[in-house]
């Protein structure tokens, strides 16, 4: 057993169960209590409280016909020998509804990384948000082959020691769990991610200074093309391309502000004749998307990082390794489980990580309240791909429309798509155009942006606005 971080009271009472959260009122039979020490167990681990209520109630063990103590920290010794769960009893001096001294039993239950637990009935459960789920013939025994791939987190960095921690991290991390008094090493060993003094490979994707030093693949990046295919040799395409490459959360933090540089918005003119702008995307959809692949690739895979690709119409996030066993294409709306206990849970702690398929869900909600296609999660060559597709297109088109029938029509089919890309844009939204804007608009460079607005200019469809050429301020309107 690795160790438990140990929360306050007013957690305990009033934080929602999830994942890795549970209470029961110790009325509870402490034989029922199994199936959720193992369900924790073949997940990501977890705490279960006994002697508070589900509306956050302290009622203890000297409150009706609670039972004793003793015999929930007897139950797994006694029911659960062939396939043991390791865990740790703490208690917790409280004062119960009736204002009496009493205690609280918290059982902090670590994860199994090497095998599947079984209840004393033979029956498997495995943790799925708030609920501890049996698990079918089919799926024990894909539980029972991915066990191998969880090793990967608890192995040892050889070469690695305290100072290849990033401080700043691990005290975020202790301030949110709310442990400021711990060393980084307590906190490490609590969660397992640190043995003999060695950082292991979970605790250096989430804490290092530097991961890729020693796990080259653990790195994320992000490429902008122009158009919707990928090009090469001398055709090659990127506009623009960056590669991250520090721990998890830094990684996390670091390209949702990258990113959020490249994509485009819309501005469109609503019912109540007022502009408005709408996302190319949902934030929501490829940060989650973004965080997932972080969270559940298979880091054994080495030679291979994650991709996110930027085109015209679509963004793909490129996950190397297939789903993990017990999650395919067809459940992923509905079945969670983490390839990387370790990492899954302490990028919940940290805020990051939503439950698994309630992310997912939300992917698939954000994109609708868009209007925007339905995502769609693939798995070509071993891999998993999440796609998903703009309507810039469809709406380019609609204002080309509006555009065509003010300008001539022999000026209109004279310009090219980045031409009237601007056009549309100026007509639609009624707004002026600076160089900036366009590069934002149409994704070229300052020099192509710039030459593109004097052509306009050049042929009466804009009018420039300024004292000089390095006049700061200036900027074009529609001269129609």
């Amino acid at each position: 057993m690795s160790g438990r971080i140990l929360r306050d009271l007013y957690f305990y009472c009033s934080e929602p169960e999830n994942q890795f959260f549970d209470r029961k009122s110790a009325r509870i039979k402490p034989l029922d209590i199994l199936r959720h020490l193992v369900a924790f167990a073949n997940a990501e681990g977890g705490q279960l409280v006994i002697g508070i209520e589900d509306t956050g109630e302290i009622t203890g063990f000297n409150y009706g016909t609670a039972h004793d103590i003793n015999d929930y920290k007897n139950i797994s010794l006694t029911e659960l020998k062939d396939t043991p769960v390791n865990t740790i009893f703490d208690t917790l001096d409280v004062k119960n509804v009736n204002n009496e001294d009493d205690k609280i039993l918290i059982i902090s239950v670590d994860i199994s990384s090497d095998r599947v637990i079984k209840s004393y009935d033979g029956k498997v459960f495995l943790r799925q948000q708030d609920k501890s789920k049996e698990l079918n013939f089919e799926q024990i025994h894909h539980l029972q082959y991915d066990r191998g791939q969880r090793v990967f987190e608890e192995e040892i960095v050889q070469l690695s020691d305290l100072s290849e921690v990033d401080e700043d991290l691990i005290n975020s991390y202790k301030s949110l769990l709310n442990v400021p008094e711990k060393t980084t090493e307590e906190v490490l060993k609590a969660r397992n991610l640190i043995i003999n003094g060695k950082l292991t490979n979970a605790g250096i994707l989430l804490f290092g200074k530097n991961p890729s030093k020693f796990l080259p693949q653990a790195r994320l990046r992000v490429i902008k093309y122009d158009g919707s295919y990928q090009k090469v040799g001398t055709d090659i395409n990127i506009i623009k391309e960056k590669t991250f490459d520090g721990a998890i959360p830094s990684i996390i933090k670091n390209a949702k502000d990258f990113i959020n540089t490249q994509l485009r918005d819309f501005q469109y003119l609503d019912e109540d004749g007022k502009f408005k702008t709408m996302p190319e995307y949902p934030e929501f959809a490829w940060f989650e998307g973004i965080v997932n692949a972080l969270t559940h690739r298979n880091y054994a895979v080495r030679g291979e990082h994650i991709k996110v690709l930027i085109f015209d119409d679509r963004m793909e996030i490129i996950n190397p390794g297939p789903l993990p066993n017990v999650v395919t294409i067809g459940n992923i709306l509905h079945q969670r489980y983490s390839r990387n206990p370790q990492i899954a849970r302490t990028l919940c702690e940290l805020g990051w990580v939503k439950e698994m398929n309630e992310g997912v869900k939300r992917i698939y909600s954000e994109m609708e309240k868009l209007f925007l296609k339905q995502p769609e999660y693939t798995e070509p060559n071993g891999n998993v791909v999440l796609t998903l597709e703009n309507n810039i297109l469809n709406r380019i088109l609609r204002a080309l429309d509006k555009a065509k029938n003010t300008l001539p029509e022999k000026i209109f089919d004279e310009l090219n798509e980045s031409e009237k890309l601007v056009i549309s844009y100026m007509f639609n939204s009624g707004e002026t155009m600076t160089t900036k804007k366009a590069i934002g608009l149409i994704g070229k460079s300052n020099s192509f942006c710039g030459k593109l607005l004097k052509t306009l200019k050049n042929k009466g469809i804009l009018e420039w606005h300024g004292t000089s050429t390095k006049d700061p301020s200036q900027y074009y309107t529609l001269n129609l």
